[in-house]
């Protein structure tokens, strides 16, 4: 059955409106001229930002645009039509264009339901830019429902089999969902634990790194030698979780990717796009381990926000183990950056 977050999360992505508590919202990115025209039939439809966007556009102060958690009103004025609000929300535009015309923030109506559209946005893989509309729409959801399945998380076996691998003791694959949002994460189980907490290793997917082999991260080599140093301790989880760009969604990472060649870090550049510098939670991550029996694990990690978020979540990180790449030329400002921005340890 689906869940009425993947209703929206479908509508949003297609360009259809949603009704988000007393906001109904149409994405700017996705919603077509004729969509918009049906919606906003007199053109005056204002436009909902991220904190950190309208900050990156000079259009809020920096105390109230400093979280995502802070949505701005921008007020509809003559030029912001379909095209220029594009502009306004994609930043690969920021570095081409003029000064954007005079534009003004106004007090959030509805505070609530606009963090959780924003959220929804995300959810979609989406720029967090929306119109605010009056028409009606064909989805609608409680804006609690989005702050619940995303502060709760659950997971559900749906699947598991045994997955042989190269000079890896005996494994299986297990496949959760998560029942709010219809995504799929993995975790691998590769051999025994021997009555002790096992070695486990959170690994956010990245596509680029993982698959193509991208030199701008580390993620494939940490990938693969997680599994090695999980195969020498003979036995650990490895859980492979939907979080591709730290949360943000793989089109928005190619984005960020795109203002790093334009000199801006990854953390800078996640906020140039709209989003906190990392978007991900471990809710998800805890509840599979809790599906799995398991409550007390080391954790193969740099980063102390996977600490933190495992033991907020009720899971006890008993030893951390260090897990260090080679650095390339092409990544090597990117690993300082999660050393000196986001903390990660040495």
């Amino acid at each position: 059955m689906v869940s009425p977050i993947e209703r929206a999360i479908a509508a949003l992505q297609a360009g259809r409106p949603v009704r988000v508590g007393q906001a109904t919202i149409l994405s700017v990115e996705t919603a077509s001229e004729a969509m918009l025209e049906l919606l906003d039939p007199d053109g005056c439809a204002p436009i909902l930002l991220s904190g950190p966007r309208a900050a990156a556009l000079g259009l809020a102060n920096e105390r109230e645009a400093a979280s995502p958690d802070h949505p701005v009103e921008i007020r509809h004025c003559e030029w912001l039509d379909r095209e220029a609000a594009r502009a306004l929300a994609d930043p690969s535009r920021d570095f081409d264009r003029g000064p954007i015309g005079p534009l003004e923030a106004i007090t959030v109506e509805h505070p609530e339901c606009s963090r959780a559209a924003l959220t929804l946005a995300r959810l979609a893989g989406l720029l967090p830019a929306l119109w605010l509309v009056s028409g009606p729409a064909e989805v609608s959801i409680d804006p609690a429902a989005i702050a619940a399945a995303t502060a709760t998380p659950v997971a559900t076996i749906v699947a598991r089999a045994k997955l042989p691998l190269d000079d890896l003791p005996p494994s299986q694959m297990v496949a959760f969902r998560d029942p709010a949002s219809g995504e799929e994460h993995v975790a691998l189980v590769i051999g025994a634990f021997g009555g002790k907490p096992p070695l486990i290793r959170l690994h956010s997917e990245c596509l680029t790194g993982d698959v193509f082999g991208s030199l701008k991260c580390d993620c494939g080599p940490q990938l693969k030698e997680a599994l090695r140093i999980l195969g020498s301790e003979g036995g650990g989880v490895l859980l492979y979780l939907r979080q591709e760009g730290r949360g943000i969604g793989l089109a928005n990472k190619l984005r960020a990717y795109a203002l790093q060649d334009r000199g801006l870090d990854t953390v800078d550049a996640n906020r140039r796009l709209g989003f906190a510098d990392d978007e991900r939670n471990y809710g998800m991550a805890a509840a599979m381990l809790r599906a799995l029996g398991i409550d007390q694990v080391r954790l193969l990690t740099n980063n102390p926000n996977k600490i933190a978020g495992l033991e907020q979540e009720g899971i006890e990180v008993v030893e951390r183990v260090a897990h260090h790449m080679p650095v390339n030329p092409h990544n090597a400002d990117y690993l300082a950056t999660k050393r000196k921005k986001s903390g990660h340890l040495g």
